[in-house]
């Protein structure tokens, strides 16, 4: 750059698992090589920065968690510029861009980042940058990428807004600043990422000032046509490639005696009190025969504190799967030295910003609890962590690929053999043999192992001390980016622990001649503000909850069974509960809802096949929204008339959204208004908390 001084920008980030913090470190990177200043903090570190009094350019990036919310480090931020003392013109000095990271598979997409962004508009702050709105569903880099490029020839244009502002003049500006073609910046950043391009060249030249520009031409030979995780084809394998700044190193790794104990897994969660409970009973719901294994296990909480309501989720704390972790203490180079305690340091005179210790990582533990209990081994690698492996790969055509693979041009290589074939680190290692990273780069670069969230399946009320809850064993087949088949972290471990429960004739004898303890699981609570019982027990309601969708109805049922019997003289709303399937005989889960529908608990149960055939002249409905239509009197009525309820539970994308278009039908239908205002009332029962989700991925 040809400035003397560097200009300076507030740069913030709101992370709940670590992605907004990975780009705002790669902003921070990049805004040194243009010869800026980039001021970052964590937005929670409100004692550091002050935006009633900022004069200069604000950057924020913000992730979505939960429901919409916006992430647990962003919470106080929010609620002090909600404030409803604060003037219209409270942040009318302030100019800002904002970058916001969500989920178009989950409702209220990038909603954390919207919250901000509306509220600061609210209070008269400025766009100095078109917000930037990522989705994850289809990988964050489509627009982040490219919002990043746009970023600095923004700033500048804000520079110089700010120098007029102070009465320099604009000639006096221009000389002060470098000289560069004036080009628009504005990114249409919609989830539309199909139609996101940078067709100014121009700004796409200035990556040059951050990236190192990679020109090895390899010849792909004629009989390899076909692109893959290990190889490609020309236009990628024949041109120069922008690829991202190597990310600093800055832990430090040290390996110490096999003396002490690793530390209890309470420590490793900051989300509340941790209780290991045994699991009393395991049921397999499924026949042999079916597409999905799905399992009931009911836990003891009789000897603990831990409480519940229906509709609640709790967490199971997980460990990596065994065999994958001794896999990768081999390829490391490191199975020896398994038992080693490890002490882990930041590196002195890291050229990080920020660089703290990881706080998902010990001080003290061994290098096998680290790999088993705190890395998420299984998690796709980022574009960073693909750049540092490129430095730790020994031969050529393996670099190269790592390098396309990371790179700007080889963005599509990167979204099919890496993000949407679920690769991971094992992987990657496997078909870069020559690839041998340090575990100080392991510990940089994996993020923390999550506990994984699962939706109560029982009522207290209705089984005092016990917790049930059903989950589908997740399986990963083998294919060609993955040379074996996987199940999930969670349920895959949880399926093995439980084994000797649904195969009690098989090892269940110990090494004394007598049956073996039940297994223990860790667990912490995670209540659910919002998915419950209506609190007028007259209030009617809905529930729609195909396969392991049900999980949560079923205790909702069990409570209100419990309630019927406690309080005979209490007046009840109907209940539908709306469950499908694929085959009747093979994974209808729990086919003694019939006894609540007997017992009067439940008013009305509709189920459906969509993969039975049937010879009747009509053919039925196959899938759960279908069923939802033949209704339409009924939802109108419930939802409209007698203020009902309307709960979903289950797949997000090939079901939720498929019956919340039914309903905007229905509503539409009913009313005989169009869609638009359908579309609003179904936005106002969401806001009541009156049409309520609990969905996934």
């Amino acid at each position: 750059m040809c400035c003397d001084l560097k200009r300076r920008f507030l740069l913030l980030y709101a992370t709940q698992k670590g992605q907004a913090k990975a780009i705002a470190d790669e902003i921070w990177q990049q805004a040194g090589a243009h010869g800026l200043e980039a001021d970052m903090h964590c937005i929670s570190e409100m004692d550091k920065y002050n935006l009633e009094t900022e004069k200069d350019p604000v950057v924020i990036v913000i992730s979505t968690t939960g429901t919409g919310d916006p992430p647990d480090t962003a919470r106080k931020f929010v609620k002090k510029i909600q404030g409803t003392t604060l003037p219209p013109d409270h942040f009318a000095h302030l100019q800002y861009g904002l970058l916001g990271l969500g989920d178009s598979e989950y409702t209220f997409f990038c909603n954390g980042g919207k919250t901000v962004d509306r509220r600061l508009q609210e209070l008269g702050a400025q766009h100095f940058y078109n917000t930037g709105l990522a989705d994850d569903s289809v990988g964050l880099e489509l627009v982040v990428d490219p919002w990043i490029d746009g970023l600095w020839l923004a700033l500048e244009e804000a520079f110089l807004l700010q120098k007029e502002k102070e009465g320099m003049s604009s000639d006096a500006v221009s000389s002060s600043l470098c000289a560069a073609p004036h080009v628009g910046h504005e990114l249409n950043l919609s989830s539309e990422v199909q139609n996101l391009k940078l067709e100014d060249e121009r700004v796409r030249s200035s990556d040059v000032l951050t990236q190192k520009l990679v020109d090895i031409h390899l010849v792909a030979s004629t009989r390899d046509t076909e692109p893959s995780l290990i190889h490609s084809v020309p236009p990628v394998s024949q041109t120069a490639l922008n690829i991202p700044a190597l990310p600093p190193e800055y832990i430090e790794v040290q390996f110490q005696d096999t003396h002490g104990e690793n530390p209890h897994l309470s420590s490793l969660i900051s989300e509340g009190t941790t209780f290991e409970v045994p699991v009393a009973k395991a049921v397999q719901l499924t026949r042999e025969d079916a597409i999905k294994t799905a399992l009931l296990l009911e836990l003891d909480i009789a000897g603990t504190v831990f409480d519940y309501q229906p509709g609640d989720a709790f967490c199971v704390i997980c460990p990596n799967n065994v065999n994958e972790v001794e896999e990768l203490l081999h390829i490391l180079g490191l199975s020896e030295k398994r038992e080693y305690f490890v002490c882990v340091k930041v590196k002195q005179g890291t050229k990080k910003k920020g660089a703290a210790h990881p706080q998902h990582i010990p001080e003290r533990s061994t290098l096998k609890f680290i790999l088993t209990w705190c890395l998420e081994i299984r998690a796709i690698p980022k574009k960073a962590f693909l750049r540092a492996l490129v430095e730790c790969t020994s031969d050529a055509g393996e670099k190269r690929r790592l390098q396309e693979l990371c790179s700007r041009q080889g963005a599509s290589d990167y979204t099919r053999f890496i993000r949407d074939s679920n690769v991971c680190l094992l992987d990657l290692l496997q078909a870069f043999p020559s690839c041998k990273p340090s575990l100080n780069l392991l510990i940089e670069h994996l993020p923390k192992l999550q506990a994984r969230s699962y939706s109560v399946s029982s009522s207290n009320l209705y089984q005092p001390g016990k917790l049930c809850f059903v989950f589908n064993i997740v399986e990963f087949p083998a294919c060609p980016t993955r040379p074996v088949s996987r199940k999930g972290v969670c349920t895959g471990w949880l399926a093995e622990l439980v084994a000797p429960l649904l195969h009690p004739n098989k090892n269940t004898l110990d090494t004394k001649g007598g049956s073996s303890p039940n297994p223990k699981i860790p667990i912490f609570a995670r209540p659910n503000n919002t998915f419950h019982l209506p609190a007028d027990p007259s209030v009617p309601f809905m529930m729609v909850g195909p396969g392991t969708g049900i999980s949560p109805f079923i205790g909702f049922l069990q409570h209100r069974q419990k309630l019927r019997e406690e309080h005979t003289d209490w007046e009840f709303g109907e209940t539908w509960l709306f469950f499908g399937c694929r085959h009747q005989d093979r994974d209808y889960l729990f086919k003694q809802l019939r006894c609540f529908l007997e017992n009067g608990t439940l008013t009305h149960l509709k189920v459906c096949f969509s993969r039975d055939s049937s010879t009747a002249e009509v053919a039925p409905p196959k899938y759960v929204q279908d069923v939802i239509r033949l209704y339409a009197k009924e939802v109108a009525r419930v939802l409209l008339k007698e203020r009902g309820y309307f709960y979903i539970c289950g797949d997000k994308k090939h079901m939720a959204d498929g019956v919340s278009d039914a309903v905007v039908d229905i509503l539409s239908m009913e009313m005989e208004a169009d869609k638009l205002e359908a579309m609003k009332i179904l936005a106002m029962l969401r806001e009541a908390k009156r049409y309520l989700q609990d969905v996934w991925s």
